[in-house]
């Protein structure tokens, strides 16, 4: 019988052995914390209680796209934390480390769950099959046998990512307004030298995570979602005039840093993103 996903992350915590360090690519304005500033973030760290972030039990690395941009791909850092069953939510950085910067939001729910939702709202939504299948998207610090036991319950769920600091090109301050994300859901869209980086960086081997899976039934997916597919892009115009468009990959890039590239298709310029017919 397989266990629930909220048992299965508490192994999981209790495994987790860590994983290799991932700097932030950005570098924020401000000054330097003072003493003040210090004692009184000591203080409130020895005296208040975070439940909310206590209950961040999981860390998964992998990859997201613009939705209508796939040339704009970046790495992503999720803490995540089970609500129930059904429904996970986290919070994205650009990095693993203390300073690292929150990119954005995800929110996870299984297959039935998906399925009850309205049919415009599944267009906002991107599947977790491929991502997992392929090696990709991973656990880092986990030992192999707990990572598969959290992939097996991963790869029927559903994602909408929403990134509000876009650190792939805004290297200071979260400029613009929020961008609908998506995942890969087929080999050949991904950067192949993005998940190198990744893979030195962390010591892993995406490939040899996909043979490790091959086992894993790939589910039949709701055809309600990863919609671009279909020619249904959503994405927020920015009235700030912010393009988010990729910049160029650097000639030598830091491999201690967040990965991010340019590469693939996008939308002939200019062209609208269509809106969801719904208010939801």
């Amino acid at each position: 019988m397989s266990r629930s996903l909220p048992v299965v992350l508490s192994v999981l915590v209790l495994s987790a052995c860590g994983g290799g360090d991932t700097t932030s690519g950005v570098d924020a304005p401000g000054r330097e914390e003072s003493a003040k500033t210090r004692a009184l973030d000591a203080g409130a760290a020895a005296i208040q209680d975070k439940p909310p972030i206590e209950a961040i039990n999981a860390y998964l690395d992998g990859f997201h796209f613009y939705n209508g941009r796939m040339d704009a791909q970046m790495e992503a850092h999720h803490y995540c934390a089970v609500l129930n069953e059904d429904l996970i939510q986290c919070v994205i950085y650009d990095g693993s480390v203390r300073d690292a910067k929150i990119m954005g939001v995800e929110y996870i729910v299984s297959g039935p769950l998906f399925a009850t939702l309205p049919e415009d709202e599944k267009a906002l939504w991107h599947s977790h099959a491929h991502e997992v299948k392929s090696g990709t998207l991973v656990a880092p610090g986990l030992p192999q046998v707990a990572e598969h036991a959290l992939m097996e319950k991963l790869v029927g769920t559903y994602g909408k990512t929403w990134h509000t600091w876009h650190t792939d090109q805004d290297k200071e301050l979260p400029y613009g307004v929020p961008q609908l994300m998506m995942g890969f859901t087929a080999d050949g869209q991904v950067d192949p030298a993005m998940v190198a980086a990744r893979d030195q960086r962390l010591g892993i081997d995406s490939a040899a995570k996909r043979a490790e899976r091959a086992d894993i039934p790939a589910p039949t997916l709701d055809p309600g979602a990863d919609a671009w597919q279909r020619g249904h892009v959503y994405q927020v115009p920015d009235p700030t005039g912010h393009a988010h468009q990729p910049d160029p990959p650097p000639s030598s890039p830091d491999p201690g840093r967040n990965a991010s590239t340019s590469g693939g298709q996008r939308l002939s310029e200019g062209e609208p993103a269509p809106a969801p017919q719904s208010g939801h």
